[in-house]
Formats: C-alpha cells, structure tokens, sequence
C-alpha cells in the first residue's frame, strides 16, 4: 500500500507538515511519501501561468496518480484552505483523483477553523470524485501535547479507516486490516481497537 501525504504549511517546521506525518504513520502503509508544497510555489505558479509543470511538480503528480491513498493537509486562512493547497489541485487534469481514497486534514489556530474542512475541502474533493475518508481530523494549536484534546485518537482512527478503504478496494476483507501486520506502528492493531461506525460499514457494502 502506498500512501501520499501532501501538506501545504509555510513554515518549517510547521504543525501542518507534523499532521501530515502523524496521519501517515497511523495509515500503516509500506510505501510512503510525503509532499510539502512549500518546496513547488514556484513551479505551480508557473504552471497556473504558461500551462507547463517542471519535472519536479511532473514528479509529484505522477506520485499523486499512482498513489492507493491521498492524506492532504491544509492550514486554515480567512476561513478556507490555503491558496497553495487549491493551486496544486488545480493543475491536476481531470479524473486524477477518480475513486482514490482520501484523508482530509487541517491546522488553524482554534477549533472554529474546522469548519473550512466541511465548506471547503470537502465540496472541492466530492467535486474531484475522490473518495472521501469518513473522519477527517482538525488540529488546533492548543491540541498539541494536550492528552485531553482527543487528537492522537482522531488521528488513529482517520488512519486506520483510510487504510481499511484501500484494502476493501483490493478485494481484501476488513479482518484482513485488523488482522495484517503493521511494522510501522509501535503495538499490534487488535480486534477491539478497529470500531467501524455504522456508516462506515454502509459505504463499504456500497463500493
């Protein structure tokens, strides 16, 4: 399983890039890559311009398409993604994203910014007909080392279900991602721990 984790933070470090990497590790997946769009500013600008990608945003589409999973990740600016983020899924051609499985994520100074995940990026990416993970995680900046935020459970559980969706669309069973070995993780997934909503399980029996 490969999974892609794009992340559109400007600092470095930047609790946008960390997401991205905590979401990647609790996918459990054996191939991973993760993209910070920081580093390609320049290339989609000019692509948006002149209708050519450098071989560097080449490289990365062509990552993105052959990608099992997408895990993206967005600051929240003036209620919205950033205009990195949309610039880069702007200069995907159509049906890149078709069917592919996505995590969507955001950071933002306080738990009100979650909304721009509903309003923004979920109609963007339902638009793209990816399909969408069904838990998304918000990242505040008072979560962070707070064990009472509930942040590394939403990650875990946004992980697992991401990873559950690749493998149902390889034909594998949802035991089989209980039950399949994760040397990335630090302890063994066990039956009790994978709790599949209700919905969930209903958008499985639909694909």
């Amino acid at each position: 399983m490969k999974i892609v984790a794009i992340s559109a933070g400007l600092g470095e470090p930047s609790s946008t890039q960390l997401l991205g990497e905590r979401l990647l590790k609790a996918a459990g997946a054996d191939q991973v890559h993760h993209v910070e769009l920081r580093l390609l500013a320049h290339d989609l600008v000019n692509s948006l311009l002149t209708r050519m990608q450098s071989p560097a945003l080449e490289q990365v589409i062509t990552e993105v398409v052959e990608a099992d999973a997408l895990i993206v990740v967005s600051p929240v600016y003036n209620a919205s993604v950033s205009g990195l983020f949309k610039m880069f899924f702007d200069v995907l051609h159509e049906g890149a994203l078709l069917d592919k499985p996505v995590l969507l994520a955001a950071t933002g100074g306080t738990p009100r910014h979650s909304l721009a995940i509903d309003q923004a990026m979920l109609p963007l990416f339902f638009y793209l007909k990816a399909a969408v993970a069904p838990t998304a995680v918000f990242a505040a900046t008072d979560d962070w080392g707070d064990a009472g935020s509930g942040l590394d459970g939403r990650i875990e559980r946004a992980g697992r279900e991401l990873a559950a969706m690749v493998r149902v669309r390889r034909g594998e069973s949802l035991g089989d991602v209980v039950d399949a070995p994760q040397e990335r993780r630090e302890r063994t997934v066990t039956a009790d721990d994978f709790t599949v909503t209700k919905s969930f399980e209903e958008m499985f029996n639909a694909i």
